[in-house]
């Protein structure tokens, strides 16, 4: 990366790390997080302008057997909405709930390697469709690729390189970790988790939110970037300064 797009990234980080920190104070971490991911969306659009589109359509879930992660106000989101729309979904013979139960026993403790290797497809694609796509997290929003064949072929195994999209793969990055630092400036938990299990911990909790919200780090047992926290605080806090 030149320098000048190193500012440029240190500026949105920056700007966006500020912002959540408002909303945050002024609105809570919900909004916050719709605000992240109408960030996401905004700017990917900008960054992508010039490049090869991107592949991805409904029905493609060739990269949902991926180990996917979420901070806190992603998974408390999700659980919200997997309540919500449980009743409807059983009424078609659906049970989210029961498939994140399930995956998250089949997958619990595994690294990125094995679960790929595993090739368990993602809980919540039904049909080749993912059901909580309004609400999916900010890791699945930034993996986006331009040859949907190639996913399709590295999912089989018969190749080891996708032609991801660098701008959505870049702005996620940035954007996960400005709410990161905003969260953490606010006191609360704010490192990565794995998202069926951090799942399970929130349904399974009805307090969790609440605990969060009080400091507390209720989903702790899902950590998977425990050993990484520490260089990321110093990092949020040499940018500050």
């Amino acid at each position: 990366m030149s320098d000048a797009a190193e500012h440029s990234a240190e500026a949105f980080f920056r700007e966006q790390r500020a912002a959540f920190e408002h909303t945050l104070a002024t609105a809570g971490a919900e909004t916050a997080l719709l605000q992240a991911w109408d960030s996401f969306e905004g700017n990917v659009a900008i960054q992508c302008e010039g490049q090869p589109p991107v592949d991805c359509a409904k029905g493609c879930a060739s990269c949902c057997t991926l180990r996917v992660t979420a901070l806190a106000p992603e998974v408390f989101v999700l659980a919200d909405y997997l309540r919500a729309t449980a009743p409807a979904l059983q009424r078609h013979g659906i049970d989210l709930i029961a498939a994140v139960r399930e995956a998250d026993a089949a997958t619990r403790g595994l690294d990125e390697t094995a679960r790929v290797a595993a090739r368990r497809r993602c809980a919540f694609v039904v049909q080749g469709v993912c059901l909580i796509h309004r609400a999916r997290p900010l890791s699945c929003r930034g993996h986006a690729s331009h040859d949907r064949r190639a996913c399709a072929d590295a999912a089989a195994g018969r190749v080891d390189e996708v032609p991801f999209s660098g701008p959505h793969r870049l702005v996620r990055m940035l954007l996960q970790a400005a709410l990161q630092a905003a969260l953490r400036q606010r006191g609360l938990a704010w490192g990565a988790y794995e998202l069926n299990h951090a799942l399970v911990l929130a349904l399974d909790r009805l307090d969790a939110q609440d605990a969060w919200k009080q400091g507390q780090d209720p989903l702790a047992e899902a950590a998977v970037d425990l050993e990484h926290r520490e260089a990321m605080a110093a990092s949020f806090d040499e940018v500050r300064h």
